[in-house]
């Protein structure tokens, strides 16, 4: 591990649940214990745009008045959890990691956010991200780059870095980030924690500032896979004001997780062990896959020959929907005015101009593009069409395999800088995330490994559509070796 490491293990979710209902520690206490160490680190890490310290300690009040009592704890009680800022909460600012949202105060709340803190979370921040969950290293957010706890010379990966450096450094016990085309699988993996991409409609999008809205999902990261899985049970769930939020029973996570992964089918695709993949990476990566044959399960090779097309169609996609979601910040209701505009038009085009990022602005325009008279077609239109096919390439896999395992990045985390001057580099490095993400399904990143410069290697566990607890299964075992 490099010199200069800030990563700390926390308590797993039940040791603090046991801690407060025995009354070995006070809910209270332990929030101040958290916002000393974001006071000593944040400067160095950059996690946090902004601190919900009189909220968190209101809700810690609440839980130590209730094991005071001797009452039970709901699953949450005092668990100190970060909130990335495109996750509104009332009264905190929401910014997006962007210019444009600066000063923005929504007046209510992300029904996940919500749905924490009902079960006793502590909400203690904002975390910072990529401007509006566009990237893959952080560096795109309006407040400067997050670093990355396990060596600040390195990025810590996008959109969700800051939650990902939030769990990793111990700045909070679990976090909230949002997974386009694997915004929280990738910050996961280069941070060395667990993300979870549930399945689209699993988690409820009310309250989350839209960048792709037939991509966007929110999800859980933590530093284990049973924590992981406790929390997409709290935040997972129908909710009447997400039109696209499915009614499906929520399962107890956490207890399925705990099934051996024994005689499950694991699929293993030649299309992401190719050309590009770090030696280091692929090494880890198998190594997850003989810990998976030797706790049990059958391996089986696959193709998923339709991946060569994921990114192009991911980048359609999402810049079409992004630049139709983004048409609403204009300067005229909230965030940022420009103070240099004659007239209304120039209001608008100064206010979107100034308060927009390059990355915002160069997907407005691509996406634009995409959606402009005489190139749908040809673009959007076959962009769904490969979609589809992706999609149903998946289905059939999942007929033959219980989960399919794949790297998550070609490579470990990069040095901050060292990718910012090719933007389409970045882009292909999505190649292993973006194909779940446009195929609806679920998935999970869990470490498998660490290279020789003691960067973390995450393996991607993907399941069927509402397949999270096999999901979890599979990543337990991959856990349960000490890499």
């Amino acid at each position: 591990m490099p010199a200069e490491s800030y990563v700390e293990q926390p308590k797993t979710l039940a040791d603090l649940r046991a801690d407060l209902a025995a009354g070995r520690t006070r809910a209270a206490d332990l929030a101040a214990g958290y916002y000393d160490r974001i006071e000593k680190l944040n400067p160095r890490l950059n996690v946090f745009l902004s601190l919900t310290k009189e909220r968190a300690y209101e809700q810690a009040l609440r839980i130590d008045a209730v094991a005071a009592k001797g009452d039970p704890l709901p699953p949450l009680a005092g668990v100190p959890v970060a909130i990335k800022d495109v996750l509104v909460m009332q009264g905190a600012p929401s910014t997006a990691g962007s210019k444009i949202l600066q000063g923005y105060q929504p007046p209510y709340d992300c029904t996940a956010v919500a749905r924490l803190e009902a079960a006793g979370a502590v909400l203690v921040g904002k975390t910072n991200c990529d401007e509006f969950a566009m990237g893959s290293s952080n560096e795109n957010s309006a407040y400067g780059p997050v670093r990355n706890p396990i060596d600040p010379k390195r990025v810590p990966g996008g959109s969700s870095g800051g939650s990902a450096a939030a769990v990793a450094a111990n700045l909070a016990v679990a976090a909230l980030g949002t997974d386009t085309g694997g915004s929280i699988r990738q910050p996961a993996s280069f941070c060395g924690v667990v993300g979870v991409l549930p399945t689209y409609g699993r988690v409820s999008r009310y309250g989350l500032i839209a960048f792709a809205s037939s991509l966007d999902r929110i999800g859980p990261l933590a530093a284990n896979v049973r924590d992981a899985a406790a929390m997409l049970g709290v935040i997972a769930g129908h909710d009447p004001r997400d039109a696209t939020s499915s009614p499906a029973p929520v399962p107890d996570y956490a207890l399925e997780s705990d099934q051996p992964a024994a005689g499950l089918r694991i699929g293993v695709p030649s299309e992401y062990f190719g050309e590009g993949l770090d030696l280091e990476v692929r090494a880890s990566v198998e190594k997850g896959v003989a810990a998976l044959e030797a706790a049990g399960c059958t391996v089986k090779r696959i193709s998923l020959p339709h991946t060569k097309y994921a990114v192009p169609t991911y980048y359609l996609v999402a810049t079409a929907e992004a630049s139709a979601n983004l048409a609403r910040f204009d300067g005229v209701r909230y965030g940022y005015r420009s103070p240099d505009s004659a007239t209304l038009s120039d209001m608008y085009s100064h206010s979107r101009d100034e308060g927009f990022g390059a990355e915002v602005k160069r997907r407005i325009f691509l996406g634009t593009y995409a959606l402009s008279a005489g190139y749908y077609d040809a673009y959007y239109l076959k962009a769904q069409q490969v979609r589809r096919l992706l999609a149903e390439e998946f289905l059939r896999a999942f007929a033959e395999v219980d989960a399919i395992v794949t790297p998550v990045s070609p490579f470990p985390a990069f040095k901050l800088g060292e990718k910012t001057g090719d933007p389409l580099a970045m882009y292909l490095a999505d190649i292993y995330t973006v194909t779940a993400s446009l195929a609806g399904i679920c998935g999970v990143s869990v470490p498998c490994g660490v290279t020789h410069a003691g960067l973390p290697v995450g393996m991607q566990v993907l399941a069927r559509p509402m397949g999270e607890s096999t999901a979890f299964r599979v990543a337990r075992a991959v856990e349960a070796v000490e890499v």
